[in-house]
C-alpha cells in the first residue's frame, strides 16, 4: 500500500514523497473511515482528499467557503489532468448546467461547492443520482458551535452526509481547539484514532508582542518596516478605513504600501493582490479579507496593527509567514483600545428579542410553500443578513422548514445587437417568443428589467421557459444578462406549539454566540499579556502540550509583553446628549429601538440605516442616514454603556 500510494502521488501530482500526516489521513480515507485532519496553515490538507479522489471510483465533493481557493485548486487539478470543476455564485446559468451535466454523466472526479449549495434541494436531488465516494469538508471548524468562524450552512453538512449515505468523510481545518475537534468528530462520527493532528509549532516564526498606546503604533510600525523596506509584509487591521489611512501614511513616509479590504472594487483588489505576489508592492495593509488562498511562500513579516478577533484567527494569519521555512517575524501591537471596536461588532450583531419575534412570525406565517428575500427580511427588521441566515438554519435544523431551490426575481437585459440581427438566428416561433418576453419588461436608458414570474403570467407559460430563453440569448452573444433579487424557496414542515418558547430558544442561541465571541477576545488579551513563552501559550490553546520554552519568541528572548495599555473610557457629555436628543426628535424609523440607536451612535452599520435616505437638518440635502452628524458619535464608548444610556431615553 505504501509503495502504491507513493507511486500514485508521483504519477498524478508529481511529488516524490508525502508531507507529515498526509499518508496516515489518506490511508484512513481509503479504508472507508471518516477522518479529521487538523493541519496548520500551509500543511498540505488539500492533497489528503485530492489523491483519494483520483484513486476511488465515483465523485469526491469538496465543500469550501472560499471561491478564490476553489478556482485556484480546480485550475491546478485540471493542469494535472484531473477532471475537476466548481459550482459557485460567479458562474453563469449555462456554466452551472454544464458542470451539473458532467457530474451526472460521471465525467468529474472532484466537484468543489460552497456549503450554501448543499442547502439547495434541487442540487441535493442531483447528488442522490451520483455515486459519491468522498465528502471533504474544508474549514470544518465552521461546523462547531465553539468555532471562531461560525457559518450557519455548515451546521447542516452532517445531516446532508447522512441523507446522501456518504460513509467516507474527511473534515479538514487549521484551527481546531480540543472542544472544536470534539464537536467535529461528534457531528461526523469520527473516532479519536482517526483524528490526525500535526503540531502548530512553527520554529521559523519569531513571535513578538509589543504593548503600546494607539498614538505609539505608527512610529513603532515605521521603525519595524524600515529595517527591511523590500521584505514582503502583511499588516492586519480591523477596519477598512484603518487599512486606507495606514497605507496613505506609509506612502507619505516613502514606503511602497497598498490597502486591501472588501470595500474595494474587484479589479482594485485583484491588482493589489497581484502587485503583492509579484513583489511590486511589498507591504499590504489589510483586513482579514486578505490572505485566504494566498500562496506566497516568502512572506517575511506579519504585523497585527490591531488585536485579532481570536487566537484561532491570529494563528491562521501568522501562519501565512515563512512558508518557505526561512525565518519570519510576527508581531502584535497590543493596545486595549482595540477591544472596543471588536466588542462593539459582537454586541451589534445580536438581535433584540422583538426583532427575533417579528422575523419568526414573518417566516412561519407565510403558508406551506413560500419564498423570501433574505436581504429584504434583513432590511425590514434591521438585522444583518448573516444573522437572518443563521435564524433560518436553526429553523431548518429544528424541522420547521426545509429549503428548496433559490431563484432570481428579476433580470436586467441589455441588447448587444439590434433586433433585426438577433432575429436572423431565430426560428419564427422563437422571434415571437423573444419579442413578447422583452415587451413585458420595464425599459430603462440602457437596460430592460424583466420579472420572469410576471412575464410567465402574461404569456401563459412556465417561468423556467422565460429564464431558459434569456440564457440562450446570452449564450449566443445577443444580450448581456444580469440576474438580481435572489429569493430563497422553503416548505413549512410544522408550526411551533408556542411561538414565545421558540423565540426564547432562538434568542438564547444568539446570546450564547455573543458570550463565546467575547470570551475569545479575553483569550487574545491573555496571550498579549503573557510574560512566558508565547509559543507554549498558543500550543496549550490548541491542546498541544510543549514542556519546554521555544527559545525564539519575544518572551524567551527577554522582551516580555506585560500589561496591555489603553485609554480611559470617555463619558457621555451634555453636548453628546443634546445631539442625541436632536436625532431622536427627527424620528427616524430605523432608530426607534434602544439597540438600533446604540448601534448607530457606535458607528455600526445596519441594513436599515445603510438603506435609508433622509434630509439632513445641517445641510438640507437628501443623503443616507449614515452620513448624519450623529453617526458614530459615541464610537469611542463601550457598546453596553451606550445601550444602557439609549434604553433610558427610549420608553418602550
Amino acid at each position: 500500500m505504501s509503495t502504491d500510494l507513493t507511486q500514485a502521488l508521483e504519477k498524478h501530482f508529481g511529488f516524490s514523497s508525502f508531507r507529515d500526516g498526509q499518508r496516515r489521513v489518506i490511508k484512513s480515507i481509503l479504508s472507508d473511515r471518516p477522518t479529521l485532519a487538523v493541519f496548520p496553515t500551509g500543511g498540505g490538507k488539500s492533497l489528503c482528499y485530492q489523491l483519494p479522489a483520483v484513486l476511488l471510483e465515483g465523485l469526491t465533493v469538496v465543500v469550501s467557503p472560499l471561491i478564490a481557493l476553489m478556482k485556484d485548486q480546480v485550475d491546478a487539478l485540471v493542469s494535472h489532468g484531473v477532471a475537476a470543476a466548481r459550482l459557485d455564485s460567479s458562474l453563469s446559468l449555462e456554466q452551472v448546467q454544464t458542470v451539473q451535466a458532467d457530474m451526472l454523466n460521471g465525467r468529474l472526479k472532484l466537484l468543489y461547492v460552497a456549503p450554501e449549495r448543499l442547502a439547495n434541494e434541487n442540487f441535493r436531488n442531483h447528488l442522490e443520482r451520483v455515486d459519491i465516494s468522498l465528502l471533504a469538508v474544508d474549514e470544518a471548524h465552521c461546523i462547531s458551535e465553539w468555532g471562531h468562524n461560525f457559518r450557519p450552512d455548515y451546521l447542516k453538512l452532517s445531516h446532508f452526509a447522512r441523507e446522501l449515505k456518504v460513509s467516507r468523510i474527511l473534515a479538514l481545518t487549521a484551527t481546531a481547539t480540543p472542544p472544536v475537534a470534539e464537536d467535529i468528530r461528534k457531528n461526523f462520527g469520527i473516532s479519536e484514532q482517526d483524528h490526525v493532528q500535526l503540531s502548530f509549532h512553527r520554529p521559523n516564526l519569531e513571535l513578538h508582542v509589543t504593548p503600546c498606546l494607539e498614538e505609539e503604533k505608527r512610529p513603532i510600525l515605521l521603525e519595524r518596516l524600515r529595517t527591511d523596506l523590500e521584505a514582503p509584509t502583511i499588516i492586519y487591521v480591523t477596519r477598512q478605513e484603518t487599512a486606507e489611512g495606514l497605507a496613505a501614511y506609509l506612502k507619505r513616509e516613502g514606503l511602497s504600501a497598498r490597502p486591501y479590504h472588501a470595500g474595494l472594487r474587484d479589479e482594485t483588489r485583484s491588482a493589489c493582490q497581484e502587485a503583492f505576489m509579484s513583489g511590486d508592492a511589498p507591504i499590504i495593509t489589510a483586513t482579514i479579507a486578505f490572505g485566504m488562498g494566498i500562496d506566497k511562500a516568502d512572506i517575511r513579516r506579519i504585523i497585527h496593527y490591531n488585536l485579532p478577533k481570536s487566537l484561532e484567527n491570529y494563528t491562521q494569519e501568522t501562519g501565512r509567514a515563512g512558508r518557505d521555512g526561512e525565518p519570519a517575524r510576527c508581531e502584535l501591537l497590543a493596545c486595549r483600545d482595540d477591544l472596543l471596536v471588536l466588542e462593539n461588532f459582537i454586541y451589534g450583531d445580536t438581535p433584540s428579542p422583538e426583532a427575533v419575534t417579528r422575523v419568526l412570525e414573518q417566516i412561519l406565517m407565510r403558508g406551506a410553500n413560500f419564498d423570501l428575500s433574505r436581504y429584504d427580511l434583513a432590511v425590514s427588521n434591521d438585522i444583518r443578513p448573516l444573522v437572518i441566515n443563521t435564524l433560518l438554519t436553526y429553523l431548518e435544523l429544528e424541522g420547521y422548514i426545509i429549503a428548496s431551490s433559490p431563484f432570481y426575481s428579476s433580470y436586467r437585459v441589455r441588447l448587444l445587437r439590434d433586433m433585426d440581427q438577433i432575429n436572423l438566428g431565430l426560428e419564427p416561433s422563437q422571434r415571437k417568443f423573444v419579442t413578447r418576453v422583452l415587451s413585458t419588461g420595464k425599459q430603462g436608458r440602457t437596460w430592460i428589467t424583466i420579472e420572469p414570474a410576471v412575464a410567465a403570467e402574461e404569456m401563459q407559460c412556465d417561468r423556467d421557459q422565460i429564464v431558459r430563453g434569456l440564457s440562450s440569448l446570452e449564450t449566443h452573444g445577443d444580450i448581456a444578462l444580469k440576474p438580481t433579487g435572489i429569493r430563497h424557496s422553503y416548505r413549512r414542515l410544522r408550526s411551533p406549539e408556542k411561538m414565545q418558547d421558540l423565540t426564547s430558544r432562538v434568542q438564547q442561541l444568539f446570546l450564547k454566540r455573543e458570550e463565546q465571541d467575547l470570551h475569545r477576545l479575553e483569550q487574545v488579551l491573555s496571550y498579549a499579556e503573557e510574560d512566558r513563552c508565547l509559543n507554549q501559550h498558543l500550543l496549550n490553546h490548541f491542546g498541544e502540550g510543549q514542556p519546554d520554552p521555544c527559545g525564539h519568541c519575544g518572551a524567551c528572548l527577554g522582551s516580555s509583553g506585560g500589561k496591555v495599555p489603553g485609554a480611559t473610557s470617555p463619558e457621555i457629555t451634555l453636548e453628546h446628549a443634546e445631539i442625541i436628543q436632536g436625532l431622536l426628535d427627527e424620528r427616524h424609523g430605523p432608530l426607534r429601538t434602544a439597540r438600533q440607536l446604540a448601534r448607530f451612535l457606535c458607528g455600526l452599520n445596519s441594513p436599515a440605516t445603510s438603506r435609508t435616505w433622509v434630509v439632513l437638518p445641517t445641510t438640507g440635502r437628501r443623503s443616507r442616514l449614515t452620513t448624519h452628524d450623529a453617526f458614530a458619535l459615541l464610537q469611542d464608548h463601550p457598546f453596553n454603556n451606550v445601550l444602557a444610556y439609549c434604553t433610558s431615553l427610549i420608553i418602550p
